[in-house]
């Protein structure tokens, strides 16, 4: 990936991180956003990385950032905020219309923006996830948004091609998301995970990134959602 630039929306921690990491030492150029301005210093510190304030819910802000990007650039990853949980009966609407607007109209928004800023035979990729496939209680944001990825990536696919455009669907990852997310419950997920899944350990960013690097590089795959979750829907 030398002389490739690699833009991560969203990659100041977790799986957006592990990405940008990856990338950096494949000798690409790595462009960073995030909302959290010392998690950026560390990045840039770290990496080397060109690292941007940006809030992936502000449309305006998003398409400026896109308009000030060197161009073209070569892959770009959209990693950012976790997934929204309510029953329906309790659910905060305005909330749930703000997530929508970030992670569904602001992922075509996205994808227009990377039709003429990606060069031809780069990459778009998503991260989605495997937990949501199956209905449960709580889940419904979050199983819609699934689906809308996978809808997203195969259309826009066939529209902005030569530009690939692809998701990943992560299972359970221990990032600091989960962590904030479990709580005390953390560790004992943990091993429920090392028991039953058929890899016998947990899934980590680095495992998601390796995915997503594969996918920058491999300029035979667009229009498709890619799983690395250790075989956890296997276990269900």
């Amino acid at each position: 990936m030398k002389g490739n630039i690699v833009v991560v929306l969203g990659g100041t921690s977790g799986i957006g991180r592990a990405t940008a990491r990856l990338a950096h030492e494949a000798d690409a150029d790595v462009i960073v956003t995030g909302r959290d301005p010392v998690r950026l210093d560390a990045v840039r510190e770290e990496l080397g990385a060109t690292a941007v304030a940006l809030d992936l819910g502000d449309a305006g802000a998003v398409t400026r950032f896109f308009a000030g990007l060197p161009a073209p650039v070569d892959h770009v990853l959209v990693s950012g905020s976790g997934p929204f949980y309510a029953p329906i009966a309790e659910m905060d609407l305005g909330q749930a219309g703000a997530f929508f607007e970030q992670h569904l109209v602001g992922g075509l928004r996205i994808v227009r923006e990377c039709a003429t800023r990606v060069r031809p035979g780069g990459s778009l990729t998503f991260i989605s996830g495997t937990g949501a496939r199956h209905a449960a209680a709580g889940i419904s944001i979050a199983a819609i948004a699934t689906a809308a990825t996978s809808a997203l990536v195969a259309n826009a696919a066939l529209e902005i091609g030569p530009v690939r455009v692809n998701a990943v669907a992560a299972g359970f990852v221990d990032t600091e998301l989960s962590a904030r997310l479990l709580g005390d419950g953390l560790e004992a997920r943990r091993q429920d995970l090392r028991d039953s899944l058929p890899v016998h350990r947990v899934i980590g960013p680095d495992d998601v990134a390796a995915l997503i690097l594969h996918l920058m590089t491999n300029t035979a795959l667009t229009g498709s959602v890619y799983d690395v979750d250790g075989g956890q829907q296997l276990t269900r």
